[in-house]
């Protein structure tokens, strides 16, 4: 009889277990489901509250272009080229502006001197070495060039350059990348623009610069002083170039819209996906081009999670028809897998 009695009790025993198991099990997938519910939301916040897909709207008289953006420290830093006609002359600056939030932006600060024989412009990226930040631009001279002129673009005296920052705020001037190796002479160089830097997926300390030359060519350099001429590939220009597990990825603009390229070797390059044009037949402030678009993956951003695109479109008259140095802005997109891109909604 006791025997019985234990086995009873412990048959319940075991049973209240089980039951007890499960409903724990049941419970804690609820609050996950509730958890990843609430944190996909979250992530996806910030960007809800963005009520228009442009961030600097450009006019009759400025044009803001070739974005550049770093996220760092839950802060975006956004460079550009900033174009004014200041008494009908022409003048290209490098700029910037910060915001928490991508909806309110900092006053915009001017990082480069007023010259037109030097036009410093088309910041392509931001990366950190030995503690400072560095800067990649290019020069755009367009000497005596006015606004009754036709469209000019950069003369064959154009180069690329970088400059430095230990904080992002006070900035060296800029130094000519020799690019070409140290024994070809600047006036040798040839004409080239739109440089983007990025450190090899395969070997650290060693970094890569692309530039529109001879559609995007490469070098590559182990401390921005010696450099080492690799090659070149075809491609449009204002290149951006991010890594995803073993590939390089490009992006790059032909005479409309965005391209994407992948590598895994840095020589084979394989288009992805289709052009990318987001909303230009629903935008004016576009309709004559979308370009340059820059890209970050912060899908492991809370805030974010998602890849960030930000461009500049020009209009409503094409680049060509005077759109050029005025009514050019800033825009931004976003997606999950580069294929399908969403925007603010007015």
């Amino acid at each position: 009889m006791k025997n019985y009695l234990f086995n009873q009790m412990a048959h319940r025993q075991k049973k209240f277990g089980e039951f007890f198991i499960t409903r724990l099990k049941c419970i804690f997938t609820y609050f996950f489901f509730l958890f990843y519910i609430n944190y996909s939301k979250a992530q996806n916040k910030i960007l809800e509250k963005i009520n228009s897909p442009v961030i600097f709207q450009g006019d009759e008289r400025t044009a803001y272009r070739d974005p550049a953006v770093l996220f760092h420290n839950d802060r975006f830093y956004l460079f550009f080229t900033l174009v004014k006609n200041e008494n009908g002359k022409i003048f290209s600056y490098t700029a910037c502006s910060d915001s928490s939030d991508l909806k309110h932006w900092s006053q915009i600060k001017i990082l480069t001197p007023k010259n037109q024989n030097l036009n410093f412009s088309s910041p392509g990226n931001i990366i950190q070495k030995d503690g400072k930040w560095i800067l990649c631009l290019q020069t755009y001279p367009r000497p005596g060039y006015v606004s009754d002129d036709k469209i000019r673009y950069g003369s064959s005296d154009a180069r690329i350059f970088i400059m430095k920052s230990p904080d992002l705020k006070n900035w060296t001037s800029p130094q000519i990348l020799k690019v070409k190796g140290p024994d070809i002479q600047e006036k040798d160089m040839g004409r080239m623009i739109d440089p983007f830097l990025i450190e090899d997926l395969n070997e650290k300390g060693k970094w890569w610069c692309f530039y529109k030359q001879n559609g995007v060519s490469m070098s590559y350099t182990y401390d921005f002083v010696d450099w080492t001429f690799y090659g070149n590939t075809n491609s449009g220009e204002n290149v951006c170039v991010i890594k995803q597990e073993k590939e390089y990825i490009m992006f790059h603009s032909p005479s409309n819209g965005i391209g994407i390229k992948r590598s895994n070797n840095l020589t084979n390059w394989n288009d992805f996906g289709d052009l990318i044009t987001l909303g230009q037949n629903e935008w004016n402030w576009a309709k004559g081009r979308i370009t340059a678009g820059t890209v970050i993956d912060l899908r492991s951003t809370p805030r974010v999670g998602k890849y960030l695109m930000f461009f500049h479109g020009s209009g409503p008259k094409k680049e060509k028809e005077g759109d050029f140095d005025k009514n050019s802005s800033i825009g931004i997109a976003w997606s999950n897998n580069l294929i399908n891109w969403e925007w603010p909604r007015p």
